[in-house]
């Protein structure tokens, strides 16, 4: 069993920054992948990102690379997403999730899932 928490959320203004944190307990961080994905209103939920634990490779959706970083920190069990250069079109919901084995974009193989927290980029 694997609890999953986010936070770092909030509003910012177009250009802005926000680093969301993930805090995992419950297993190790071995054999376990764990990404972000966002939900926009009345949108599907979309992958952002995600890091394979015990390799530390990382995949970067296409709409987030070069402004989004993900990086792991095994030691502490957190999981972070470093957002820059923000747009009004990433607000939405960022949830963190966890599945047994390497990363994949489909939020219906991932095992575990977070609360959520809210990202509002305004213009």
């Amino acid at each position: 069993q694997v609890t999953l928490v986010e936070s770092g959320g909030g509003l910012v203004q177009a250009g802005g920054s926000l680093r969301l944190s993930c805090a995992a307990s419950g297993r190790t961080f071995s054999g376990v992948a764990m990404s972000w994905f966002r939900q926009a209103p009345g949108k599907e939920r979309d992958f952002v990102a995600g890091v394979n634990c015990d390799t530390g490779n990382t995949y970067l959706a296409n709409s987030i690379k070069g402004r989004f970083t993900i990086s792991r920190d095994n030691a502490k069990n957190t999981m972070y997403l470093q957002m820059n250069n923000l747009k009004p079109d990433d607000t939405a919901v960022y949830y963190c999730a966890a599945r047994y084995g390497v990363v994949d974009s489909r939020s219906a193989y991932y095992h575990f899932w977070g609360e959520g927290t809210q990202v509002t980029v305004s213009s």
